[in-house]
């Protein structure tokens, strides 16, 4: 049981940090899609 928390924990805190890190490097979806001709509102 303990292993399946701490795989729970992990998974959350890898997940979150992926999140922050890929937004802050702008590897977001709407970065990565946007171009010259598309008009995205922030």
């Amino acid at each position: 049981m303990r292993e399946m928390v701490l795989a729970a924990l992990a998974m959350a805190v890898i997940s979150v940090g992926a999140f922050y890190g890929l937004h802050e490097a702008g590897f977001s979806a709407a970065d990565r899609t946007a171009g010259q001709a598309v008009r995205l509102s922030d």
